[in-house]
């Protein structure tokens, strides 16, 4: 397995989500581990703008060229933005997953739901 990139300032899922805070709104893609066990990300459905989401429930699906995943939502909220790039340009997942390859942001219910998630460490010691 190559050395995948997990910045350490985001909190994890085991489902290999990630969770970037701020200003109360976080931002969710999916993790570089994930991208590489997927392969060539082609199509992506994201939940739409003013859902309210359950944690750990399915809220979106990412389709590559090996398989289907579903996404699944970290904490409980209402997504407030998704990222219409994806619609066009599916790969920007594999290419630039902690950045442009975002998938959608949501303004959770609870806030201590997101410190709550794993941290870089504890999401590296569950991939190996």
């Amino acid at each position: 397995m190559s050395d995948l990139e997990y910045p350490a300032g985001l909190r994890y899922t085991a489902e290999h989500e990630w969770v970037r805070e701020e200003d109360g709104v976080v931002r969710i893609g999916i993790t570089a581990f994930a991208q590489e066990a997927l392969g060539d990300v082609v199509y992506v459905s994201l939940p739409a703008v003013g859902d309210s989401v359950v944690a750990g429930d399915t809220c979106g699906e990412v389709e590559s060229t090996k398989s289907v995943s579903d996404l699944y939502a970290p904490v409980a909220g209402e997504v407030t933005a998704v990222n219409d790039a994806l619609d066009a340009t599916p790969e920007l997942v594999n290419s630039d997953p902690y950045g442009e390859g975002w998938m959608y942001e949501l303004r959770p219910s609870d806030a201590a739901a997101v410190a709550a998630l794993l941290d870089v460490d504890a999401y590296r010691a569950q991939l190996s």
